[in-house]
């Protein structure tokens, strides 16, 4: 069946799979921990102005816990990537990242801040990318449930 983008090889798709998982560990490293996010709000929020949008809000310490617990869970889930790409976790991650797009859309559409397009558009091309289709000659075997865990017997 036909696909309206030609398949790329496996290694190519490894390539994009490792590029998107060092891209979420550069953006998302700020995130991680509360003393970074505390210090990266303000420059979020001058950066929104800039944009032309209003300040971004004080955030309390619930919304400091939320963002860097969020930010750990991407750091891990980026290493994971980054160490061993597979086509079944580009694929997981192309998805997720149609799920935060979703959701940054739709604080746009409730008059969100503009900075946000600077993640929005990022998310939809790397969810682009890792749902290219893969050359079948050269996807291996589908790895069982049993070798992706962590603790291996």
């Amino acid at each position: 069946m036909p696909t309206a983008f030609p398949s790329i090889p496996l290694s190519t798709y490894y390539r994009i799979t490792r590029a998107s998982a060092l891209y979420d560990i550069l953006v998302t490293a700020p995130f991680a921990t509360p003393w970074t996010f505390t210090w990266l709000l303000p420059l979020l929020s001058q950066l929104n102005v800039w944009l032309g949008g209003a300040p971004l809000p004080a955030f309390a310490l619930v919304h400091v816990l939320l963002g860097s617990m969020m930010g750990s869970l991407v750091m891990l889930w980026s290493f994971m990537r980054l160490g061993e790409p597979t086509v079944a976790l580009g694929h997981y991650d192309g998805l997720g990242r149609f799920l935060f797009a979703a959701w940054m859309a739709w604080a746009l559409l409730q008059g969100g801040p503009p900075l946000l397009w600077l993640f929005l558009m990022p998310e939809l091309l790397w969810g682009v990318a890792q749902w290219l289709p893969v050359t079948p000659a050269m996807r291996p075997e589908r790895r069982s449930r049993a070798s992706l865990t962590l603790v291996r017997a």
